[in-house]
């Protein structure tokens, strides 16, 4: 602020001094008077430029630090999201948030502190300094300080509602483009890259239209601000020529008047940028206060309250969900118990549910009715760090981060040494391709394991989990990429390590879960089976049609007859 007054200060002498050159110098012949005078105005400058200098330098800095704590803040609030927050959003929409929207509202703070303390300083002194200077022409200021507003109000109000449909339109740029590059070999493979480049331009030229709209509009500011600074300058010499003619002494004030005139549009000016600026920073700054007061409908508690017992298990009682706006519900009353050292599997039709009530283990989302018990505690009474630790979750899709296959596998469980990351690979089966590779665990994972095959991922994503050590396993049809034999040596491999741990299965092969203590059958949201693999085959008529589609006849009838006999694990 100091620099501001200072640099406002210095460049207000300018004038006066140059009158005095005028009056004092030119019109007495003082020449010893002009160049004390001049020296003087070039000191004067060069305190301006350094001052100016500074306050940019310092606008510049805060505008960085403020965006770049905005920006840690919101990732923060993202982060504490549940996924249904998430999907309110939508993933576009907050990405558009943390980058576009944040850099706008930077913008109007580097301008802000830049123009928003100098502009109306600098107006008023030189209002004052016109005044003083030449009182008879003061009313061209006042004639160009209207026209300058009435031009910025009538601008405004028609861009103002412009701004926040650019937005938007700049989210639905980034949800397509998104899209398309997440979903590029689907479009190539069904040759769908016309039908998405149409529907990408439609959008990119909606958008283009309405910035073409606002820009035009806007760019007529500056002509006419300059058909003003023009009209304010013909003003001044206009009468300053009327006034000489009476006075010839007149000169020195007519040249300094001119100047402040021409300091107060140039005010105006750097004013109306600032309302250029202004209302698009208000729009986004809008969008991001939309995250920053959204509060997550999961609410954790600080420390877990009830003592939890020794050997895990997940209990769910009776426990109904629906998502958000949803007529139907996708789990009803839904009850059965996993205990320690037993696998429990779901399998279902696709929209039975299974992946669904997976995710209400981890709190992902939170059950609209009945109740989730994680070691005989409720889940809304754990603390999250305290309830994270215990599961180790492994997502239908294996997603990696970039970085290495050393910190992949040790992204739940950084304190872990080596020797525990070389038994989770080797567990997982990660540890032949990893031997291969040019660096082995320390080799470069890409953004998403795009370096790295499907069946890789869902190993290494495997391997993250056995290395986190915890009570809880869920595999949410982790093993769909993996062919049959991999399939069977993870899991004899993976059976002593959770043998005191609870593991949830979700599966679409009965392969995969027929040795299953327990195994859930689900049917659009209902529980219709539970039990091993044959006493639901002979009880449970959808469990038998799974079968029956995923079982040769000799196969299936091999177990239907094991089933009648009990079975070897009845």
């Amino acid at each position: 602020m100091a620099t501001v007054a200072v640099q406002v200060w210095a460049s207000l002498q300018l004038p006066a001094m140059m009158a005095n050159i005028i009056n004092e110098g030119i019109m007495a012949g003082d020449m010893g008077y002009i160049w004390s005078t001049g020296l003087v105005m070039v000191g004067f400058a060069a305190l301006t430029s350094v001052c100016a200098f500074f306050a940019n330098f310092m606008a510049a800095r805060v505008g960085a630090a403020f965006a770049r704590d905005v920006r840690e803040d919101f990732f923060k609030q993202v982060l504490s999201f549940s996924i249904s927050e998430i999907d309110d959003f939508s993933t576009a929409s907050l990405i558009t948030r943390t980058t576009n929207d944040i850099s706008q509202v930077q913008q109007a703070v580097v301008m802000c502190m830049s123009m928003a303390l100098r502009a109306p300083m600098t107006c008023v002194l030189s209002i004052v300094q016109a005044i003083a200077t030449a009182p008879d022409m003061t009313w061209i200021i006042a004639l160009a300080v209207l026209t300058i507003l009435g031009l910025t109000v009538l601008i405004m109000s028609i861009v103002m509602p412009k701004f926040t449909l650019i937005q938007k339109l700049t989210d639905r740029i980034t949800l397509l483009t998104r899209e398309n590059l997440t979903g590029l070999r689907v479009i190539r493979a069904f040759n769908n890259e016309q039908k998405e480049a149409k529907r990408f331009a439609k959008t990119n030229d909606e958008n283009t239209r309405m910035s073409i709209i606002v820009d035009t509009i806007l760019s007529l500011e500056s002509p006419l601000i300059s058909l003003v600074f023009n009209g304010v300058t013909l003003a001044c010499i206009w009468i300053g020529i009327s006034l000489i003619s009476k006075d010839f002494a007149y000169l020195g004030n007519m040249m300094a008047f001119m100047q402040y005139a021409i300091q107060v549009v140039m005010s105006f000016l750097f004013l109306t940028m600032l309302f250029v600026i202004l209302p698009r920073a208000n729009v986004s700054a809008k969008r991001i206060n939309e995250v920053m007061e959204k509060r997550s409908k999961i609410e954790w508690k600080k420390e877990t309250t009830g003592k939890a017992d020794l050997a895990p298990s997940v209990e769910f009682s009776h426990v109904d969900f629906s998502y958000q706006g949803a007529e139907e519900k996708v789990l009803q009353d839904v009850s059965f118990l996993a205990k320690a050292g037993e696998t429990t599997a779901f399998i279902g039709s696709t929209g039975s549910g299974k992946s669904t009530l997976i995710n209400l283990v981890p709190r992902f989302y939170d059950a609209t009715s009945g109740e989730v018990k994680i070691n005989g505690i409720n889940l809304k009474n754990y603390a999250q760090n305290d309830l994270m630790r215990r599961i180790g979750y492994v997502p239908q899709r294996g997603r990696l981060f970039a970085g290495t296959v050393r910190s992949n596998i040790l992204f739940g469980a950084p304190e872990a040494d080596d020797e525990v990351m070389v038994k989770a690979a080797r567990i997982s089966q990660s540890e032949e391709f990893i031997e291969k590779l040019e660096k082995k665990y320390d080799s470069h994972i890409a953004q998403g394991g795009t370096n790295v095959s499907g069946g890789q991922r869902q190993r290494l994503s495997i391997a993250r989990a056995i290395a986190k050590n915890p009570d809880i396993y869920i595999f949410d049809d982790s093993f769909s990429a993996l062919d049959m034999k991999t399939d069977a040596k993870l899991r004899a491999a993976l059976k002593p390590v959770t043998e005191n741990a609870v593991t949830l299965i979700v599966a679409q092969r009965i392969s995969t879960i027929r040795h299953a203590d327990q195994i859930v059958v689900l049917d659009k949201g209902k529980v219709v089976g539970k039990g091993n693999h044959y006493k639901l085959l002979k009880e449970c008529e959808i469990y038998r049609e799974i079968a029956k589609s995923q079982l040769s006849d000799k196969e299936f009838e091999t177990e239907m007859k094991k089933s009648q006999k009990g079975g070897n694990n009845a």
